[in-house]
């Protein structure tokens, strides 16, 4: 399914250690923007202004003020308050505050984020500036994979300039780690909190109660020319769920619609995560430094899916002529008999080992010259085992007891007032094939299922640049450069039949293996049996056999993705009066060659490994200009072309396809090798206004117009040279598939309005309050076909807004936070395993912190405290079929969670 905030220690200026995080090389800015970028977060932390020091998150809001003021790129940043701390529990639940940001839940866990409102698939996320393999099967990384703890910034570009390789079209963003010799003091810290879930357990087998656990070491040596850093995290926390899903809505009496099918979930999630981050600098002279980094994330995901499947007018099942009512089209409330329900007891487990890190040397000559080299290496080696096993009254369709339900369809789904049957005892709920869906598995029957999806991701990548400083003209700086980018992504999937040890057609579940019910009261079912999958698997209470289907290994696919790049850039740098204009103009071209191996399956033949692709240039030109005005104003101009490169699901070769006798027509269904990216012409204008170094309101706003996007549809396809199996003589091979085609003639455009504003701009009897926070409105449309309707961009909101308001004084610090976004039209799995078009409906998320920071004058100087409560309005997701409101196709809740915690800091 594709949908879905540190406080500071006393002791060690907070806004010191962010000055020197601020002023750390990113590869976006040159030399002489990181250098004012220094010296005005050292300016703020010196209290030039004020006379006093700001610390903790202030501080933090003040270097992400700085970045944005003195980029020559319209960038957003958010700052670590102190290192090993972040305000949230993911590097996405910060970046999703920004302005322009948002994020889909996970299971309440921030794991996309969708910039200005677009998809996920529309941005690129590196790691100090290198590309990052995904724990996904598409190219977004899931940012739950990166612990908070091990992050000191993080910068979102939402303009490119020509050595930005690795952009996104709707933005890029770089997460950055601590880099030790820029930092400049030596540091102890360590924290833990624990982490509650007022849901409780929802499976009882489950846990309510986690913890987090983090450290930061940071040390000089050699007089300041040996630097190293190391960063670990640990966390062991439980998410809980409630989980309400429609198979559909079938047609129901009078032209009226009614509740085809339902699967209703207890879901619980314990998630364990790993992530270990290293630096060592290298300063042997004044004008190399050479830097090796690392990180490493180990990520556990296990998870408990208890809950039963209702074929209702999907089934044979009777629907009562009696009692029934309607809210417009759809049948509010009706009763069926002769319900025949399925008992899921589904195990999931994700297992991921993800490596990232490189090499760097970067040499900065007296003479103006300066060069870097840069290599990158990132792998992902991942496995998605999917454990699902079936219980119910008896083997087969028509064999067990039936139900008669009375339902009630509502906004929150479907739920019922009554029923029957005890799904929690387990003398009548026994493991069995219920329904007969494995009536043509080999030993003819299914009780259950195996699928493990094996992902593999691996990226190298380098890049050298030279650069020359220029005096006493337009341009100050040219710099040339090359990169280069090889990545492979592979799927292999493995697919058991589930089947009772001995030839068994039925099972009571063995006391051993009981966990006890789970109650489904939330939707009225009651008690359900609850037992443990993964035991009965390991145990040999079932067997596995070997899907051999085709259709198994027609899945697999392997792309290869070499992307060699050029640029040339020229910073520029003018007086104009009183304005001060500064910026780059440059080019980036990249010759991309993609391929990809798979199989073509035609059912009655064997399968036929392929190998296709493309190569193509892309020739992308950039120009940022920056106004800056007396009374600290700036106005932002930037024009470009940008791309993004498709979906790797949508680059597969695999195709299956079939002859139709009626129509005589080769129809079928895969992907596209020979995709080109999504490209457009954008242009940017933003409007700023500061206030010192405290705070800035800004206007952004941004037009693009799409050459190339890309949709599914079906088309034209030549299947010569293929198998075909049909009665008669085949001569016209030409036929259709379903597959991802490149469009044209789309937009995307918007207006923002953003600030960070403490309080005291406007009197000193505030001091200490302020807001941080942006409203984002954006519009987009594309014609997927020449006689289509335009329809918007999925997975886009036309609203996103975040805001946060904030004290901090005299050691204590209280925030309360929130974001929403509006409703859009998501990608999500359907009820075949197809992708399918849903409304996702809008939601708020609401957050709070509270804490107090020990003082220089207390013995417990160093120590900070906080208690945090996230999601605490309890929002839930819900999705609907496009057009139908009332239809609701998920309703999943996730509780608050509250968290307790402090850091302590030497």
């Amino acid at each position: 399914m594709a949908i879905r905030t540190l406080s500071a220690a006393a002791g060690v200026s907070l806004a010191a250690i962010t000055v020197v995080l601020a002023a750390a090389p990113a590869m976006a800015q040159d030399g002489a923007a990181a250098q004012d970028q220094a010296q005005a977060a050292q300016a703020a932390a010196d209290g030039q202004e004020q006379g006093i020091v700001v610390t903790g998150f202030r501080a933090a809001l003040a270097t992400a003020v700085n970045v944005k003021k003195t980029s020559p790129v319209i960038v957003e940043s958010v700052s670590a308050e102190d290192i090993g701390r972040l305000p949230d529990a993911s590097i996405g639940e910060s970046i999703a505050r920004l302005p322009g940001l948002t994020t889909q839940r996970l299971f309440g866990r921030a794991n996309s984020i969708a910039i200005r409102g677009s998809s996920a698939d529309l941005s690129t996320t590196t790691l100090n500036g290198r590309p990052q393999t995904s724990t996904g099967e598409q190219r977004n990384v899931e940012f739950d994979q990166f612990p908070s703890e091990i992050v000191s910034r993080v910068d979102v570009y939402k303009t490119p300039q020509a050595n930005l390789v690795h952009q996104g079209l709707v933005g890029t963003v770089d997460i950055k780690t601590i880099r030790p010799l820029d930092f400049g003091k030596s540091l102890l810290s360590f924290g833990g909190r624990g982490t509650y879930a007022d849901l409780g357990k929802v499976n009882k087998d489950s846990n309510e109660f986690g913890y987090r656990a983090t450290a930061t070491y940071v040390g000089q040596f050699m007089e300041d020319r040996l630097g190293v850093a190391l960063s670990a995290a640990y966390t062991d926390e439980p998410y809980q769920a409630q989980e309400f899903e429609a198979w559909g809505y079938a047609d129901g009496p009078n032209s009226t619609k009614i509740i085809g099918g339902m699967k209703p979930f207890g879901v619980s999630t314990q998630l364990k995560r790993l992530g270990i981050q290293g630096t060592v600098q290298f300063k042997p002279v004044d004008e190399l430094t050479l830097t090796v980094d690392g990180f490493y994330g180990n990520f556990k995901d296990k998870q408990i899916k208890r809950g039963i499947e209702f074929p209702l007018a999907w089934s044979g099942a009777q629907l009562s002529p009696t009692g029934i009512e309607t809210n417009g089209n759809l049948i509010s409330k009706g009763t069926f008999s002769g319900v025949e329900a399925v008992v899921n007891n589904h195990g999931y487990e994700r297992n991921s080992d993800i490596f990232s890190g490189g090499f760097n040397a970067a040499w900065q000559g007296e003479d103006g010259w300066s060069a870097s080299f840069d290599f990158g290496y990132s792998k992902t080696d991942r496995n998605e085992l999917s454990l699902e096993t079936n219980a119910g009254t008896g083997p087969g369709a028509g064999v067990g007891a039936t139900d008669t339900l009375t339902f009630v369809s509502g906004p929150t789904g479907t739920s019922f007032t009554s029923h029957v049957l005890d799904y929690g005892n387990y003398n009548t709920i026994v493991l069995t094939d219920p329904l007969g869906w494995g009536g043509g598995a080999p030993k003819g029957s299914q009780e259950g299922y195996y699928n493990d999806r094996i992902i593999d991701d691996e990226i190298k990548s380098f890049q050298v640049e030279v650069g020359k400083e220029l005096e006493d003209g337009f341009l100050s700086k040219i710099t040339v450069g090359t990169a280069y980018v090889d990545r492979t992504k592979a799927k292999t999937p493995e697919e058991y039949f589930l089947n009772l040890a001995g030839g068994a057609k039925s099972l009571v579940v063995p006391d051993k293996y009981r966990t006890g019910a789970t109650d489904l009261s939330f939707i009225g079912a009651g008690p359900i049996i609850g037992y443990d999958p993964f035991k009965l698997l390991e145990d040999g209470v079932y067997v596995k056999t070997l899907n051999a289907s085709k259709d198994v290994p027609a899945k697999a696919y392997s792309v290869t993705e070499r992307v060699m790049s050029i640029y040339l850039k020229s910073d520029l740098k003018a007086t104009l009066g009183d304005v001060e204009l500064d910026g780059n103009i440059g080019v980036l071209a990249q010759n991309t060659e993609q391929k990809s191996r798979g199989f073509v399956n035609l059912a009655a033949a064997s399968l036929v490994p392929v190998t296709r692709g493309a190569r193509y240039w892309d020739i992308l030109p950039s120009l940022n200009l920056n106004f800056r005005i007396p009374g600290d104003w700036v106005v932002r101009f930037a024009a470009a072309r940008e791309i993004q490169r498709p979906r790797f699901e949508d680059m597969k070769v695999s195709l299956d396809y079939s002859y139709n006798v009626n129509s005589g027509v080769i129809t079928g269904n895969g992907g596209n090798p020979q995709l080109r990216p999504y490209r457009a012409w954008a242009a940017d204008l933003n409007i700023e206004k500061y206030f010192g170094r405290k705070g800035y309101i800004g206007l952004q706003m941004f037009y693009k117009k799409l050459d190339n996007y890309i949709f599914k549809d079906v088309v034209p396809y030549d299947y010569t040279g293929l198998p075909i199996v049909a009665p008669v003589p085949i001569t016209n091979f030409v036929g259709t598939i379903n597959t991802a085609v490149n469009g044209s003639g789309g937009k995307l455009y918007g207006v923002e309005l953003a600030g960070t504003l403490p309080f005291e701009v406007f009197t000193p009897s505030l001091e200490g309050f302020g807001f941080t926070g942006g409203l984002g409105y954006t519009k987009t449309s594309i014609k997927p076909g020449p006689n289509a309707n335009s329809m918007d961009l999925p997975d886009y909101s036309r609203w996103v807004a975040s805001g946060t308001l904030f004290f901090e004084k005299a050691g204590f610090n209280a925030r309360v936070s929130a974001r929403h976004r509006s409703s859009f039209q998501g990608i999500f799995v359907g009820f075949g395993g197809e992708r399918e078009l849903r409304r996702a409906l809008k939601e708020t998320i609401v957050d709070a912190q509270i804490g107090y920071d020990f003082k220089e004058s207390s013995p417990l100087n160093g120590l900070s405290l906080f208690l945090q409560g996230q999601n605490l309005t309890d929002e839930p997701f819900v999705s609907v079929d496009n057009g139908a409101p009332l239809q609701i196709r998920n309703y999943q809740t996730y509780g608050r969670r509250f968290m307790a915690g402090f850091n302590y800091k030497f």
